[in-house]
């Protein structure tokens, strides 16, 4: 008697409860699939025809986004996949760090500097979506954070960078405007401190050496860029258990604005006025500096910065 042998057939991919947090302002209100309410709905739709279970997380401010997601989290959601900027990656970030649960991103921002330096195309959340697909049917990728501690506060993380000096600025005199609306309010902030340039004055620990520095920029960098593609320490990876230290030393304004351009090619690194150095922890203290953080307000220096080698799981 002849026996027809059926050969094995590929077992489906497990769903998965997956928290899907969605950026609560849109793109300075853009249009299209690439701000983050149309990208959201792609996501979910998406997720959802591929067998997962997706609790759609909207609030109507970060504060209360993040609420939403660190219960989505405690209620056992197996991974989180958020749908916006470097702001929404910091939330992610921010609830997951030292958990085993994974991270998915899928950018929707203006910035998507976290994303970009993960290989994701900052204009293609179809892409982002795909990748993530794929990889929830393997193990997670582990990565680096920078942790940011401050006397009386708790620890925050970061994907991309921690900056205080003259982007740190920018921000602050950006968000202080009500208008006008959209990146020209933060090229205006960039013209407005560059009429009062001067050298800020830093005192560093730097794995455990003590310095006195002047410098017009000073960021800690986890990732490889900031801004929307200022690519500041190009060689950096998020998983060699290192944060880069970036310093721009006192240039005038016009070598400010010859260094300013090379930054988005990263091909400032080789000018003899800009130094980077691979580091492991930096406390850094600056009278009346304001830090920022993937883009997001931490607060007033000193603050200790150090690496958390693998705090991280991705999904991307």
């Amino acid at each position: 008697m002849k026996t027809s042998l059926t050969p094995p057939q590929p077992s489906a991919p497990a769903a998965l409860s997956i928290a899907v947090a969605i950026n609560p302002r849109a793109a300075f209100g853009g249009r299209g699939r690439n701000t983050p309410g149309q990208a959201g709905d792609m996501v979910v739709a998406r997720l959802r025809s591929a067998g997962h279970v997706v609790s759609v997380l909207r609030r109507r401010d970060y504060k209360a986004l993040q609420e939403a997601v660190d219960a989505e989290i405690a209620t056992g959601a197996q991974a989180l996949v958020v749908v916006g900027g470097d702001g929404m990656v910091h939330l992610g970030v921010n609830a997951l760090a030292g958990k085993t649960i994974p991270l998915g991103i899928v950018p929707a921002g203006t910035g998507n500097d976290a994303a970009r330096g993960l290989g994701l195309d900052p204009n293609d959340p179809e892409a982002a979506v795909e990748r993530f697909l794929k990889a929830c049917q393997s193990a997670p990728r582990s990565v680096d954070l920078g942790r940011i501690e401050r006397a009386g506060q708790g620890p925050v993380w970061f994907m991309c960078a921690l900056s205080a000096g003259f982007d740190a600025l920018v921000n602050e005199r950006a968000n202080g405007w009500r208008w006008p609306r959209g990146p020209m309010r933060y090229n205006l902030a960039i013209l407005r401190e560059l009429a009062t340039l001067k050298p800020l004055h830093y005192s560093l620990v730097v794995d455990g050496a003590v310095r006195q520095q002047k410098a017009v920029l000073i960021s800690v960098s986890n990732g490889i860029s900031i801004g929307g593609g200022m690519k500041i320490t190009p060689d950096a990876k998020y998983d060699d258990g290192l944060l880069d230290l970036f310093v721009v030393s006192p240039v005038s304004r016009l070598t400010f604005l010859r260094i300013y351009p090379l930054v988005f090619s990263g091909q400032h690194t080789s000018h003899p006025l800009v130094s980077i150095e691979r580091v492991k922890e930096v406390s850094m203290a600056s009278v009346g500096l304001v830090a920022y953080a993937d883009g997001e307000r931490i607060g007033p220096l000193p603050a200790t910065i150090k690496v958390d080698a693998g705090a991280l799981q991705l999904w991307v």
